[in-house]
């Protein structure tokens, strides 16, 4: 089983996402914040456009579709929950049910936070996620219609993901999320190690995403409130799990 995955930069800092089956030959897309450089991958790689997959309805997620679909007609994919919300869809899916791609099957997952309704899709067979602004390198979304508690909860369901699983979260935000990091969670060597290889891979002009859930489980701060190094950082030794990732997550919406 093999499969191409093809970064794309769009806008000033969001990403897009072409998975390609090697077998089938279907092609599809994560997101379409603009159509510009996505139809000039497309055409660099002489790939069909089969289908486009949506996370949530933020226009620097979906503003790029109606150009897109102009010149690349594709079947588009998004959430029951939110699909009054998002463009037109050809098919719409809640948490824990599946589609085929190819003879694939990807597994939708409700990571409501920073949206009501932005799901992820998790491809087992390719050992990728698609997150866009759930779960981050180094972070998690801003949130700007749910609680902590739903974004905790949703980011446990990724964490339960196989280790070895590839994370294609939606923005270059990983060098100021390493410098956010670095404040809650100090002593982390593994995180120290990350930061450096950010700053160097930016300075060199080279994206720090897609990353892996087994780095995020080690360094992301917001996968960790039961780090008793996090914990006594923040003074909250004793607090739940869900305290201390609002807490968390309210310095990192005031750094």
């Amino acid at each position: 089983m093999s499969f191409d995955l093809v970064t794309i930069p769009c806008l000033s800092d969001n990403y897009a996402f072409l998975l390609r089956d090697q077998t089938s030959g279907k092609v599809a897309l994560i997101d379409v914040p603009e159509a510009a450089p996505i139809t000039a991958k497309l055409d660099e790689l002489g790939w069909t456009l089969t289908e486009i997959w949506l996370t949530h309805h933020h226009p620097d997620h979906i503003q790029g579709l109606p150009a897109l679909i102009a010149d690349h007609p594709a079947r588009v994919i998004g959430a029951k929950a939110d699909a009054e919300r998002l463009p037109p869809l050809d098919a719409a899916y809640d948490d824990g049910q599946s589609f085929t791609f190819g003879a694939h099957t990807v597994d939708v997952i409700d990571v409501s936070g920073h949206t009501v309704g932005h799901i992820a899709f998790h491809v087992p067979a390719a050992k990728c996620v698609f997150t866009a602004d759930s779960l981050m390198a180094l972070g998690c979304g801003r949130l700007f219609e749910g609680t902590p508690a739903q974004m905790w909860d949703s980011l446990q369901k990724l964490m339960r993901l196989p280790a070895d699983t590839t994370v294609c979260s939606g923005h270059e935000y990983t060098q100021s999320n390493a410098k956010f990091a670095l404040t809650v969670d100090p002593e982390n060597a593994a995180l120290i190690s990350r930061a450096r290889e950010i700053d160097q891979a930016r300075a060199d002009g080279e994206p720090t995403v897609p990353s892996t859930l087994s780095t995020e489980l080690e360094t992301n701060p917001f996968l960790r409130p039961s780090d008793p190094g996090i914990r006594a950082q923040l003074g909250m030794v004793n607090a739940t799990d869900t305290d201390v990732f609002a807490e968390i997550r309210a310095r990192k919406d005031r750094f």
